[in-house]
């Protein structure tokens, strides 16, 4: 008998470990909010954490985001996001084959993830994995940030994300995570 414990103990524990090891974080942050959930998350669940690092990283001018000729404001441009040649450039290399789920997350920009993150998307293939996005705002709500990188994607299993305020503790962060099975 405590040899059948042992090893259900065993086979169980590994299935954790190799679990763990399926599981990403990937994030964009340019103020450091989105980061402070992507560690929490990361830490919580184990899981292994990537920055998308920008090619061009953004100055404090360049997030003016009511300056009309602010970076944020022109690459943010809806009639441009899409064009490639506007979007900005990732300066790192994520490889996400191992994983088979991947939290990701950004900052809301007038209701919408960042440009970068369909950089990233173009970079990325992620058929077969399960995408649980998270976004961080002040004052804006998730809007469809979400559903669009899905739709733009047009890959993975996509569940519904979850927007933090900036601020948020971390207990919210790892209750949210208990809601969804982590």
């Amino acid at each position: 008998m405590k040899k059948t414990i042992l090893t259900i103990l065993i086979f169980a524990l590994a299935a954790i470990a190799v679990y763990a090891e399926g599981t990403a974080v990937v994030y964009f942050s340019a103020t450091g909010n989105t980061e402070r959930v992507a560690e929490t998350i990361a830490e919580a669940t184990g899981a292994d954490l990537f920055e998308i690092v920008p090619s061009e990283p953004y100055s404090t001018a360049d997030l003016r985001w009511t300056d009309d000729d602010s970076r944020v404001s022109l690459e943010e441009n809806h009639d441009s996001v899409l064009d490639i040649e506007t979007r900005p450039g990732i300066a790192n290399t994520i490889d996400l084959a191992g994983y088979d789920t991947v939290f990701l997350g950004y900052p809301i920009w007038w209701g919408h993830a960042p440009s970068i993150l369909l950089t990233f998307l173009d970079d990325e293939d992620l058929s077969g994995k399960t995408i649980i996005p998270f976004c961080t705002s002040s004052s804006s709500r998730i809007g469809n940030s979400a559903t669009d990188l899905a739709e733009y994607e047009g890959d993975g299993n996509w569940l519904d994300g979850m927007r933090f305020r900036s601020r948020v503790s971390e207990g919210d962060i790892r209750e949210w995570l208990e809601e969804i099975g982590y």
